[in-house]
């Protein structure tokens, strides 16, 4: 299906034709942009709402600036579909989020305009200072804008970034995209200081009454600029609801505005291009704007698929037999379960209730579940400290996210043996997301960790199991369950409960020709890959081990003395993870075998659907069969083999 762009949109191949577009022009291009986005995310798919929200700023900052001499750096990137298209990647947007296509975030090797890459939230205004510092350093007139959200700004991240932006003596704008969102709605009390700002008739009364006063002023020897500073200083402190938070942090406060006012929009920003130093414009609007359905909910249309752009229907597989449940959707009622049975259980996620499925239990059990904002590393260490007090606590972050919290994890929690239930969804190959979101180094990066227990669940039933295990009383150290995103295998997956032995896998399979070890979602590959083998007359072994640290270190003797040819087989970095501590094993024991190792490899693996991905990287049914082939086709050499 050709999408075509509206006459002036179609005219847009770089910023530098915008800048002689009169202001009409300018607000019938942001109505453009507008369409063109719901047109292709409609039929293409995509992050939506976000965009939506910030059409109008988009437009208003490449007009205005003389990007990409002027820095402009987004936060998290969902809000950049704009961007992207206004910069060069128009005729290819739709392939946005596609194998091989365009990335759904800001991202360097694309784009001259893309300045800094993004996927994690709250690290624009660091960017952004990081630059203007140079740019100050090297002589150079440049001017940095960050455009983070108000869900990003409560990331202790950003308040560190505007903690030194205070002091640096750099010409940088903070631009506050505030909408009362992040996916989900915003929570914490910058969100509800942020409501007191918006919502002050007193102060947006008085606010404007005293800057009508000041332009009506003769401005001259008796009026100086530094009286005209302590008026406005005077007046914000008189109010005592305005910028106190941003000032106080020697930030100067604007705002807030109509983020939707094209009119307003350009005249501000054009003021604020030539005020120096730090500023923070705080700007109102609304997440899916122009979209009727998606900003009435606001959630449901962040990322919603393909879907009618008339009727709004949400297009949905249709199947004859039922399908099996999303991971996340298991440990989201698995978790009421269990709460039901134990009032010690205890939910805690990151900002992210509906990815994670953790919005079920809020819903159910507003007062034993909590999203924090996002803010992972104050998620592990509260959860740490809810631990302390015999709480069992699951802290449910995604893999990638957890990245953030490593400290937390070694210091609050495996140091002191506080059995926080770590709940790693989105493990491995996370599909159209890419390499910010894929969950490749969790196992690599926990396995050296003393004092924790690291676990993959195979399917539904087996996750189940090891929630039910990890919450017991006799569980009392760190523990850790990673799983992927999206389906998992067993339609019926109620299955009932049981206490599962820590350290200890389970055979599936014997054989005669090689064993495949497998950790987590991965095996079930494996499971195809030998019903694929068995018509060619092969008969592989295969173990399920379900915990990477305990090893089954019983039933790797039983492995390493029936076969000299292993294969692993894991949806984690090869490096370091779950292949390698089988090397280390058999080295610590002095086996001898060929063991062929296959993962991630070490390269970023960019974005594509999942089934791509795992058959780019060889870890699908058909790439774990070549590997069976390859390896008894070949002399056993006693060297390990990596993929």
């Amino acid at each position: 299906m050709e999408i075509t762009p509206g006459p002036l949109l179609k005219t847009i191949n770089s910023p530098a034709d915008m800048k002689s577009l009169s202001r009409e022009q300018v607000q019938q291009l942001s109505d453009e942009l507008r369409q063109y986005i719901i047109d292709v995310v409609s039929v293409h798919g995509g992050h939506f709402a976000a965009s939506l929200g910030v059409v109008e700023l988009t437009v208003a900052l490449h007009y205005i600036y003389n990007t990409p001499y002027d820095q402009l750096v987004w936060d998290v990137g969902h809000q950049a579909y704009g961007h992207k298209i206004l910069t060069g990647r128009r005729d290819n947007f739709h392939t946005n989020r596609k194998y091989k296509g365009l990335s759904g975030f800001p991202k360097r090797s694309e784009s001259k305009y893309d300045t800094f890459g993004v996927g994690h939230s709250s690290t624009s205004i660091s960017a952004a200072l990081g630059m203007a510092i140079a740019s100050k350093y090297k002589g150079e007139d440049r001017k940095s804008i960050a455009v983070i959200g108000d869900g990003s700004m409560t990331a202790g991240m950003a308040f560190e970034a505007m903690n030194h932006a205070g002091v640096a003596d750099t010409d940088m704008l903070i631009i506050l995209n505030d909408n009362c969102m992040s996916i989900d709605p915003n929570v914490g009390a910058l969100r509800e200081y942020l409501t007191d700002i918006t919502t002050s008739q007193t102060y947006n009364k008085i606010k404007d009454d005293i800057w009508n006063a000041l332009g009506k002023l003769p401005i001259g020897k008796n009026f100086t600029r530094e009286m005209a500073s302590k008026l406005e200083h005077g007046v914000k402190g008189f109010i005592n609801n305005s910028s106190n938070l941003f000032e106080s942090l020697k930030i100067r406060y604007f705002g807030p505005i109509d983020g939707h006012n094209m009119t307003k929009l350009l005249d501000t920003l054009q003021d604020l291009k030539n005020i120096p130093g730090p500023k923070l414009l705080h700007i109102i609007t609304t997440k899916g704007k122009g979209y009727a359905l998606a900003e009435k909910d606001q959630t449901k249309w962040h990322a919603p698929g393909l879907f009618d752009k008339v009727t709004g229907e949400i297009q949905k597989k249709r199947y004859d037999t039922p399908q099996p449940p999303k991971y996340q959707d298991v440990f989201g009622h698995t978790i009421i379960e269990l709460a039901e049975k134990n009032d010690k259980v205890f939910g805690v996620t990151p900002a992210m209730p509906s990815g994670s499925s953790l919005k079920f239990m809020m819903d159910k059990m507003p007062n034993r579940a909590i999203d924090v904002g996002i803010c992972e590393q104050h998620a592990v260490t509260v959860s740490a400290g809810m631990a302390t007090q015999g709480l069992k606590v699951f802290c449910n972050i995604y893999s990638s996210f957890m990245q953030r919290a490593y400290d937390q994890v070694v210091h609050d929690a495996a140091i002191q043996k506080l059995p926080v239930i770590f709940c790693l969804d989105r493990a491995g190959l996370v599909g159209e997301d890419g390499p910010t979101h894929h969950g490749c180094y969790d196992i690599s990066y926990f396995r050296c960790i003393p004092n924790l227990i690291i676990s993959s669940p195979m399917n539904e039933s087996e996750l189940r199991n090891l929630m039910y295990t990890a919450q017991l009383e006799s569980t009392n150290m760190p523990f850790v369950i990673r799983y992927p995103r999206g389906e998992g295998v067993m339609p019926e997956w109620r299955t009932e409960m049981k206490e599962i032995k820590i350290g200890t896998g389970r055979k599936i399979k014997d054989g005669k020709d090689i064993a495949i070890l497998s950790l987590g979602h991965p095996g079930n590959f494996v499971s195809a890959a030998i019903r694929e083998l068995k018509a060619e007359g092969l008969d592989p072994a295969h173990y399920d081990m379900r915990f990477v640290k305990p090893l089954d270190e019983n039933m790797l003797h039983e492995v390493f003395s029936k076969y000299d040819k292993v294969i692993t087989v894991e949806d984690g970095a090869i490096q370091g993870g779950f292949g390698s501590a089988i090397l280390e094993f058999m080295a610590a024991n002095n086996y001898k075998a060929e063991i062929k190792i296959l993962g991630i490899p070490d390269r970023l693996v960019e974005h594509g659907t999942p089934r791509q991905l795992y058959e780019e990287i060889g870890i699908d049914a058909s790439g774990i069969a070549k590997a069976v082939r390859e390896s008894l086709s070949t002399v056993n050499t006693k060297q390990p083999l990596l993929s």
